[in-house]
Parts: structure tokens; C-alpha cells; sequence
């Protein structure tokens, strides 16, 4: 494909990607009122019609593997982080996950009200041990629900584009030790065809890999390189797979 036809393509899709969030949450309005399960519908909408319209509009497909590895309680899923893609697109796969995120994120008119509603857990980056124990006591709380619900972690804490040198916060670590549930690691390659810091939607199949799960118990020193190698191992064979979909790809 062209790279004049991509462009054309992305910058359609991206005008109905933000439309498509925009109907979403004015139509979801009543929910704010209404318990979260009633909000959750709308979420999973919103991801699962912006998946079909990259697929419609930029040819942009996906596959979910190892799903079978999501366990069927309350898990910490620790994804790899190369675009904005995954910070939607878990919703159409997992059950009822809650992302832990950046708290500037939660400030965003309208949009922030409706990441309180779910339950999101905000960390600021600045804080430093004070934001992790503020963290743990969030996950905690929300998992502490009737509803077995899915705690997602990015464990670099921000993106970083493909075959970048991997760099885990303490995090992941923290909330493993203290939360005592299994962590499934999550390998993806969607930076290859959402490129950060760029509007461009490439044309390709991105995979998402869950792993099997690390149950509780292991020590910090123990649980960290075996998280890293899981993750970094499978993300390093999505890449090589996607072979020529790979080419001319440049992160900005």
C-alpha cells in the first residue's frame, strides 16, 4: 500500500476513531448516575467498534492468543507498552479490567469523570514510594469487589517503541508482592502498526500474546527477571514474526 493511501487512511480513521469517543461518552452520560456495570457496557463498545474500524478503514487487524492464560479470578496482567493502542483495546478481550495509569489523564474534562466511574487506579510518577503505597491501597480496594476483576500494569510505566531497550519500574514488583494474586504477562507487537508520536495507522495483524500466568509467592528478586524475560522474549519473536510488516516503519 502507498504511503500516500496510508496517510489518506489513517487521518480518516483518526477523525472517526475520536468521534466514535465522543458519541460513546455523550450517549453514556446517565451512566455516571447508574452503578459502574452500567458503564462497562459502553466501554466495551467504544473498544470493540474502534478495533472493527481500524480494521475497516487502515486494514489494521488483530489476534489475541493465549487468552486460555487469563485466570478466571482477580490477576495482575503485565503488558508491554509500545502504543496508545492497548490502553483501549484490553477492554474488547479481558473481562473487567482496571488500568493503572498517569493522574494527569484523569483531569480531562469528561472523559476523566468517566475513568473515575470505572475504577481506574491513577499514579503520580513524581511521588515516588508515597504514589506506590497510594496505588496498592487503590488495587486493593477495587479488587476487593464482588465482581473478579483484572488489574492492568504497564511494568515500564510509560511507551517505548519496539525492540527499544526494555526498562521496568518498581511498580509491578510492589503490587505483586503486597496484592498476592497471579500476574499473567502480556507481549504485544502493536507498536509496529500504531506508531507512538505519530497519526499513522499501518496496515498489518497486531498479536497480543498472554503468557502463562506466575502464580504468587515468589520473591522480589526471584519475580522481577522472570516477569522481564516472559514479556521480553515473546515481544522480541512477535516482532521478528511480523517480518516484512515490519519494514519501513520508523518511530518518531
Amino acid at each position: 500500500m502507498s504511503r500516500p493511501l496510508i496517510l489518506a487512511r489513517s487521518l480518516i480513521f483518526n477523525a472517526l476513531f475520536y468521534l466514535n469517543l465522543l458519541a460513546h461518552m455523550l450517549v453514556a452520560l446517565p451512566t455516571l448516575l447508574l452503578p459502574y456495570p452500567a458503564l462497562r457496557v459502553f466501554i466495551r463498545s467504544y473498544a470493540r467498534t474502534s478495533l472493527w474500524l481500524l480494521r475497516v478503514v487502515c486494514g489494521t487487524r488483530v489476534t489475541w492468543r493465549g487468552t486460555a492464560n487469563i485466570a478466571p479470578g482477580a490477576c495482575i496482567v503485565a503488558c508491554k507498552h509500545q502504543s496508545a493502542w492497548e490502553t483501549f483495546a484490553l477492554y474488547a478481550v479481558l473481562e473487567d479490567p482496571i488500568y493503572v495509569l498517569k493522574r494527569e489523564l484523569m483531569w480531562i474534562p469528561l472523559f476523566g469523570w468517566y475513568l473515575w466511574k470505572a475504577g481506574l487506579i491513577p499514579i503520580d510518577r513524581s511521588a515516588g514510594m508515597a504514589a506506590l503505597a497510594r496505588m496498592t491501597a487503590r488495587a486493593q480496594r477495587a479488587l476487593a469487589g464482588p465482581r473478579p476483576r483484572q488489574l492492568v500494569i504497564f511494568p515500564e510505566g510509560t511507551r517505548r517503541p519496539p525492540g527499544a531497550t526494555h526498562s521496568y519500574r518498581p511498580g509491578i514488583v510492589h503490587l505483586y508482592a503486597r496484592l498476592g494474586l497471579p500476574c499473567v504477562p502480556a507481549a504485544l507487537n502493536s507498536g509496529l502498526f500504531w506508531p507512538r508520536r505519530s497519526l499513522a495507522r499501518l496496515p498489518g495483524t497486531i498479536t497480543v500474546q498472554f503468557l502463562p500466568p506466575i502464580p504468587p509467592g515468589f520473591d522480589r528478586a526471584a519475580f522481577l527477571p522472570r516477569l522481564q524475560d516472559a514479556i521480553e522474549t515473546a515481544s522480541a519473536r512477535l516482532l521478528q514474526d511480523s517480518g516484512s510488516q515490519e519494514s519501513g516503519i520508523r518511530e518518531s
